[in-house]
């Protein structure tokens, strides 16, 4: 038996929907991998990146990420940004 495909709302979007995403860096700003829920989260727009970060800069601190810097595709928007005080 074959199971009908998805349908659109259920699928993941493509990267090309999502350009946006953060590159986690540690304090010599070499990239830093993390695990699970926050790892490779890309984004539609610049506005969900940044409250996404805005909401989860506790977390990836405790992580070992010292600052970030956001993309759109392959091209850097701005950063790093510490996400120390």
């Amino acid at each position: 038996m074959t199971l009908p495909e998805q349908p659109p709302t259920f699928r993941p979007a493509p990267a090309a929907a999502r350009p946006w995403w953060w590159r986690l860096e540690d304090a010599a700003g070499s990239e830093v991998k993390v695990k699970g829920q926050l790892a490779g989260v890309r984004f539609a727009s610049q506005a969900d990146a940044e409250s996404w970060v805005g909401e989860f800069w506790a977390e990836l601190a405790d992580l070992g990420v010292d600052g970030v810097t956001l993309f759109e595709a392959d091209r850097q928007v701005y950063g790093p940004m510490s996400l120390h005080a």
